[in-house]
């Protein structure tokens, strides 16, 4: 396959293979990407905590657990006072907004700026998770890597969620969780064309990821499964509650988002002071917190420090996230979820022992179901349960108490997911009917009219023969495209008069469509928001590269848009 054969099949988002070989780039170096991020991390984090573990915050001195956090903060909130408002926005809530507002491209600034700044904030103690942060990255260097290619906008869609799957993979060696993931939350649609890329991004940034010894390596637990049917009512409890905690902490998170009215500086003080006092209180919650989360999961951590590290981390990645730091909601939403899973087995346990099943088993189940209903993402968090702890003795109860964490999140207290919480604050719409979907994935080579003739103002019948007659024709007066007519109508106009004479078909009566111009790598959403902002009625598809007519493609109306999607929905 040729080259340019290989980039015009990305104009069809069916394109298969071509777009399984950009999946597997995407993986790659998405990966590379996440496990730089997690390097730096580390690297941070021995200026203080030494060759410890990223999680060591509670060996510190109390003085330390408290100025760290403080300290990193100010610095960040004096780095971010320099940045343009747009330049600062970074997560996964960056990754949605710029997929509909933007067409998918991600500028490489907001993903240094998440880069440096997530690396600095979690190694400095702020509690959030380094894997919303990881998407970014993933989707942005997929991002550039479309943009390199110059391969067609909607192609960055498929990228995105390549980037996305690839780098939930490389951080937490679960790929197919990564894969769900990209579905469930970035793109929000199911196809078999559209697994197949993302699947191969998966598969290639995990065996990058485990090749270098990167990534997150699972929980040591036993096998563990529930022990009797009586046990339902316990289990389904604990969704419950995880719904319950979803909801509260998007209340929580909506509060801390009306702080955003303030300077950079005040808020990250204000995060950085309430982290650095709760870390003084509860040690546990600084950081990323996963030595903790393996406490919790093998029951060796005691009922009254699950309940203060639960309020203590709810708490704190609210106001961390709200406040507008760049960190992640992923890991405090498995840590959370997984204490009140813990609370609720001890309980429990102690009222019906003779039912009880290991505690071990009730922190995994709540880990699930509050991945579930924080992030609205149900069979992702039932797969990164199932393969963080290769337990699938777990799937059947887990999948009662996510389907319970949900119901009460969404129908119960009608609150959203968190990255939805942020997003609707923000005031961004990010439409998911299909129309919408088929839009934004469709190149408009795919449905363009191709029959299109540029012809001067001035013509004869000469030079427009009748047997020939195109669908459309283009108007121009010396370099200028005036405006697009009909090309039966410019037959019409041009019979009876003399065959060598030409006329000026300015001065005919013929509907005249008004017109603007896209690229031919822009998608059939980017060419009726032209249509709109320009107040045209149609869209002239011009490679800009190509000097005069030779560039010209094709054209869109909104009646050809609408019978193409009518046509493939």
């Amino acid at each position: 396959m040729q080259p340019g054969q290989y980039f015009q099949n990305l104009s069809d988002y069916r394109a298969l293979l071509p777009y399984s070989l950009l999946g597997l780039a995407a993986g790659l170096l998405s990966a590379a990407a996440v496990l730089l991020f997690e390097w730096a991390i580390q690297g941070i984090g021995t200026l203080w905590l030494g060759a410890a573990s990223p999680d060591g915050f509670e060996g510190l001195p109390a003085w330390q657990r408290f100025s760290i956090p403080v300290g990193v903060a100010a610095f960040l909130g004096v780095l971010f006072s320099t940045l343009k408002p747009e330049d600062r926005e970074t997560g996964i809530v960056h990754v949605l907004s710029r997929m509909h507002s933007h067409y998918g491209q991600l500028p490489l600034r907001n993903a240094l700026v998440q880069f440096f700044g997530g690396a600095l904030a979690l190694a400095g103690g702020h509690s959030g998770g380094r894997e919303g942060p990881g998407v970014q990255l993933g989707a942005a260097i997929s991002s550039w890597l479309s943009l390199w290619l110059q391969l067609p906008n909607n192609s960055q869609r498929v990228l995105i969620a390549c980037g996305t799957a690839g780098s939930i993979a490389a951080a937490f060696n679960t790929p197919l969780a990564g894969v769900v993931f990209a579905m469930e939350v970035i793109v929000a649609e199911y196809t078999v064309v559209g697994f197949t890329p993302v699947l191969v991004a998966a598969i290639s940034a995990t065996t990058l990821s485990q090749a270098l010894g990167g990534g997150f390596t699972g929980f040591p637990i036993p096998e563990v499964g529930i022990g009797s049917l009586l046990e339902l009512p316990l289990i389904l409890l604990i969704g419950i509650a995880a719904g319950v905690l979803a909801g509260s902490f998007a209340w929580v998170l909506k509060l801390c988002l009306r702080a955003g009215r303030y300077p950079p500086l005040v808020r990250f003080l204000a995060a950085g002071l309430l982290t650095g006092t709760l870390g003084l209180l509860v040690p546990e919650v600084l950081g990323l917190g996963y030595d903790s989360l393996e406490l919790a999961m093998q029951g060796n951590m005691a009922p009254l420090t699950l309940g203060m590290l639960l309020g203590a981390k709810l708490l704190a990645t609210a106001a961390t996230i709200g406040f507008g730091l760049p960190v992640g909601v992923i890991g405090p939403s498995l840590i959370m979820g997984s204490c009140v899973g813990g609370l609720i087995g001890f309980a429990g346990v102690m009222v019906f022992p003779e039912y009880g099943s290991d505690l071990s088993m009730y922190t995994l189940i709540g880990m699930g179901a509050g991945m579930a209903a924080m992030l609205n993402a149900p069979l992702a968090a039932l797969l990164a349960v199932v393969e963080l702890t290769g337990n699938v003795s777990v799937v059947f109860p887990s999948m009662l108490a996510i389907v319970a964490a949900t119901l009460t999140t969404t129908v119960g207290l009608r609150a959203r997911s968190a990255h939805r919480t942020v997003l609707r604050y923000l005031q961004r719409v990010i439409p998911e009917d299909p129309i919408s979907q088929l839009l934004h994935q469709t190149n408009v080579l795919t449905a363009m009219d191709r029959k299109l003739r540029v012809l001067d103002h001035c013509t004869s019948r000469d030079d427009y023969p009748a047997d020939a007659a195109p669908n459309w024709c283009l108007l121009k007066r010396e370099e200028e495209y005036l405006f697009l007519v009909r090309g039966v109508e410019v037959g019409h106009a041009l019979d009876g008069d003399e065959p060598a004479v030409p006329i000026d078909l300015m001065e005919q009566d013929l509907r005249r469509w008004a017109i603007t111009t896209v690229s031919p790598r822009a998608t059939l959403r980017e060419a009726l928001d032209a249509m709109r902002r320009d107040d045209a009625e149609a869209a002239i598809v011009m490679d800009a590269r190509v000097p005069g007519d030779l560039g010209i493609r094709g054209v869109l109306t909104r009646d050809i848009i609408d019978q193409f999607y009518l046509m493939r929905l």
